[in-house]
């Protein structure tokens, strides 16, 4: 799946050297860092560096794979960057996601 190797590759992206700004530890929420690493794709996305957002974005979304918010602020960020097939893939995600809440 498409979606699939774009979220490897940004997750990969920020383990390489784009980190959160702290690592996580074996105990950590997987929520809780879900959620800061959404509200930080907001932040980035907010202040335009729609790379910094989808890799924020893509990582929120391995650490918690069923949250529709970190698929459709990676869509968001990605449909800025122009990579549409892969925004509409990640959109498409988010919406199958929040119907099954």
């Amino acid at each position: 799946m498409r979606l699939g190797r774009v979220v490897l590759a940004l997750t990969l992206g920020l383990v390489a050297g784009c980190g959160f700004g702290r690592s996580a530890a074996p105990g950590d929420d997987p929520d809780a860092r879900s959620r800061a690493l959404v509200e930080a794709g907001n932040q980035a996305f907010r202040a335009g560096d729609y790379d910094l957002a989808a890799r924020r974005y893509g990582a929120a979304a391995v650490v918690k794979k069923d949250d529709p918010a970190a698929y459709y602020g990676l869509g968001m960020a990605l449909s800025r960057l122009g990579r549409d097939e892969d925004a509409r893939a990640a959109y498409v995600k988010a919406r199958q996601l929040a119907q099954e809440r």
